[in-house]
């Protein structure tokens, strides 16, 4: 064999290659995330190069500056017309600029500046060694109970690595409704949830039990994250894109130039309804529904409570989003196969939710299961597959969030000596011992409850019609007799703050400072407005309730 026969084995005759275009990405219309991926990478450098008693007041500024410049954005987005005649498809097809995505953004915008407030609160505690502190550990990498924990506390040290932490769940919040193809929403999740996980571990008070709730959230969340990959995996395999307009041709038939390797693939439907399955479970998973809903519990109790309050709401807002996206626009020709499966998720996490929560003790294990039960009644809007189901579930996920942090928030003022009294015995009295700060929580908890003239009844009520036209009217019976059960544990907790004798070792009331009275104030605002004028915030949802395809 010549030199050159073996040299052509491996060399080949060198072709022009073409030119690789460079990405077209439509900077304008993405303005909202890259406020917020850039100053959460600001909010960085400031931890490594601002002093440290001046980092809280930098932090606290910059990321109220970028959470209000980045709702501007979309609030510019939406009147300029990408809600309804000018939505579209930016990013080379990642990531969707519609009436949902961006609704649904300036919700978790609006939610991440209210639970910021609650973040930055620092008079609920005494002051230790003459310094004022928040809910989040001196210093997080140190063991508890150590040495270097109890000098960083003498020192006066704060985390305020919170803050950016905050701004990156928010842009991957952000990400995640809006994304436009399989890949975008895998890491969108990833963005959100691992500062999530971070930020669960860092309470100033019981500290092991704030890292328990973390690990137990990590673990379990990794394992959903692992099922939305494989049914990411399992969907390409099917149809030969992870691009949803292009997954949503394949479902449906109407692709028009099939390829002959996607042909053998295309008639497999295993790939399509396994790859469906595991993706739904990594969306149901976030969403708290049964029976993902293990981690609920133990992390709301676990994590500091003005997380837990941010996750409740800004969590389920993006993941119900991402969940209609993905049933609506890539899975409408499997209908018949999805929905007699969330019919059944649906009734379950409505009845489970709302029992069990009648056996709790602990107000934030109440408020836990009182989620599970909501996200099965926005799973009755998500099933009614109508423009109504959409606008339905747009509008409870704005009600609901708002008041969700508002009740956290009233959650840390009620303290002991031990932190937050979180038990349901030390708030018997409660509403003679502090008429206001009681009445405040009864309005929350009557709105989670439904009753008429607040946002809740107003939500649910949108939910359960757009479900009884969508052909849903057994869910909607099993959604009121649910509410029922819920109204009881609701009340059961008003009851023992007007009716119950104060216990003389009971806890105090602390006095806030401008920051949780304003969230407090916000989230009382809202649940009143949309209960007693909802009409102009309906229409709203309903203006926003087409999906761009």
């Amino acid at each position: 064999m010549s030199a050159s026969a073996v040299h052509s084995l491996w060399t080949t005759a060198a072709e022009p290659i073409e030119k690789i275009d460079a990405p077209h990405i439509e900077y304008g219309q993405l303005a909202p995330v890259l406020i917020i991926v850039g100053a959460a990478v600001l909010g960085i450098l400031l931890e490594a190069f601002v002093p440290r008693r001046a980092r809280y007041y930098a932090q606290l500024f910059l990321t109220v500056v970028a959470l209000v410049a980045s709702f501007a954005a979309v609030v510019g987005l939406a009147t300029s017309g990408h809600a309804t005649t000018e939505a579209g498809i930016v990013a080379m097809g990642a990531i969707a600029v519609d009436g949902p995505a961006l609704f649904l953004q300036g919700t978790i915008l609006l939610i991440g500046l209210v639970s910021v407030f609650t973040f930055a609160e620092r008079r609920l505690d005494p002051e230790v060694h003459g310094n004022r502190v928040d809910s989040f550990a001196a210093q997080g990498a140190a063991v508890p109970g150590s040495e270097g924990e109890q000098a960083a506390v003498k020192a006066g040290f704060a985390t305020t690595e919170v803050f950016p932490l905050v701004l990156f769940a928010i842009a991957g919040l952000l990400v995640f409704p809006a994304a436009n193809d399989l890949l975008t929403l895998f890491i969108a999740l990833e963005v959100f949830s691992l500062p999530l996980y971070l930020l669960c571990a860092l309470a100033r008070r019981k500290r092991l039990m704030s890292q328990e709730a973390a690990v137990k959230y990590f673990l379990l969340g990794a394992f959903s994250s692992a099922f939305l990959l494989f049914g990411v995996a399992l969907l390409y395999g099917y149809a030969g894109t992870v691009n949803y307009a292009g997954i949503a041709e394949v479902v449906d038939g109407t692709i028009q130039n099939i390829d002959p390797v996607l042909a053998e693939t295309m008639g497999n439907d295993v790939l399509l309804l396994i790859g469906a399955a595991m993706i739904l479970m990594g969306l149901l998973f976030k969403v708290g529904a049964v029976p993902f809903h293990m981690w609920t519990p133990d992390v709301y109790q676990g994590a500091p409570t003005p997380v837990t309050g941010f996750m409740a709401a800004a969590t389920k807002v993006a993941a119900f989003g991402a969940l209609l996206r993905l049933l609506y626009v890539v899975l409408p020709g499997l209908r018949w196969d999805w929905r007699p499966v969330m019919w059944g998720v649906a009734i379950i996490t409505m009845l489970l939710g709302a029992i069990v929560a009648i056996t709790q003790t602990d107000i934030k294990r109440l408020l836990a299961y009182s989620s599970i039960a909501h996200a099965g009644f926005i799973l009755a809007g998500v099933i009614a597959t109508s423009p109504d189901g959409v606008s339905s579930v747009l509008f409870y996920l704005g009600a609901y969030s708002f008041v969700t942090i508002g009740a956290f928030a009233v959650v840390t003022l009620v303290r002991d000596a031990g932190g937050e009294a979180t038990h349901l015995s030390k708030w018997a009295g409660l509403g003679r011992r502090s008429p206001m700060v009681a009445a405040v929580f009864a309005v929350f908890l009557l709105a989670f409850a439904g009753i008429p003239l607040t946002s809740g009844f107003t939500g649910k009520f949108a939910v359960f019609k757009a479900a009884a036209e969508g052909g849903a009217g057994a869910l909607v019976v099993v959604g009121v007799i649910s509410s029922a059960i819920a109204a009881f544990f609701y009340i059961r907790v008003i009851v023992l703050m007007f009716f119950s004798e104060p216990k003389p070792d009971g806890p105090t009331v602390a006095v806030a400072s401008p920051l949780t009275m304003t969230a407090i104030a916000v989230g009382v605002a809202v649940t009143v407005v949309l209960g007693v004028a909802p009409q102009y915030f309906l229409d709203l949802a309903g203006q926003a309730g087409v999906f761009v395809r």
